[in-house]
């Protein structure tokens, strides 16, 4: 089965809603269909040939989606947007992939780019998201595997980092250095959830209204089926 320790999972919102699991050690990805809570059969399968031009996930670090966040004139404002961050060469990069058409659309050098603010940290970034409650002003969370945590608002360019703790993650705290991976599930505008990857194949649910939903819980194929298929 796939080994849950070098991983990234990242969230879906074009059309029907999804996870994708990428698998770095292997170079393969699962879909976890969030509606039929199931990872299809003939996963995992080789990222190569089936994401347009990004053929290896191997130097991949975290990747979130964004619905109408603009890149200069480039998208429409309904434009669903997958951000890939990865090390090309060892340097931190950006990769924009339209979910809408299925096609990469960009790659930039992360310090070129408007999330240039990720870079002091970029290496312990595990999963960041777009936090839906401040949407409107541009506003992301990351979680960093030093048991940190970032917030990013675009729309001022600015950024803060603070350590975990009850007043900014409630109920994180005691997770904060297990922390492997992060993807949103997009439920509605007012309600959405992350799920949070630890070590031991476990996973927490965090409501992002601030709240420890559940967990720690273990991933098996009664939680997220078909997810450890060989």
């Amino acid at each position: 089965m796939p080994e849950l320790k070098n991983f990234v999972a990242v969230d879906w919102r074009a059309g029907e809603d999804r996870i994708y699991f990428f698998f770095k050690d292997t170079n393969t990805y699962s879909r976890f269909n969030i509606g039929d809570n199931e990872v299809p059969e003939g996963y995992p399968t080789p990222v190569k040939g089936r994401w347009d031009t990004l053929n290896d996930v191997k130097n991949l670090r975290f990747g979130f989606t964004t619905t109408g966040i603009p890149r200069k004139k480039v998208f429409f404002d309904d434009r669903d947007i997958l951000w890939l961050f990865s090390y090309q060469d060892k340097t931190p990069v950006v990769t924009w992939y339209n979910q809408d058409t299925d096609k990469v659309m960009g790659h930039q050098l992360l310090e070129h780019s408007m999330w240039h603010r990720l870079k002091p940290y970029f290496e312990r970034i595990i999963g960041g998201t777009w936090w839906p409650i401040l949407a409107k002003d541009k506003y992301f969370r990351f979680l960093l595997s030093d048991g940190t945590t970032l917030s990013l608002n675009l729309a001022r360019d600015t950024i803060s980092h603070r350590t975990i703790n009850e007043n900014n993650w409630p109920g994180l705290s005691r997770y904060k250095h297990r922390m492997i991976s992060v993807a949103q599930n997009d439920r509605t505008s007012d309600s959405s959830v992350l799920y949070i990857f630890l070590t031991n194949h476990e996973y927490l649910r965090y409501d992002m209204d601030n709240s420890l939903t559940y967990g720690p819980m273990s991933v098996n194929d009664g939680t997220w089926p078909g997810l450890l298929r060989d």
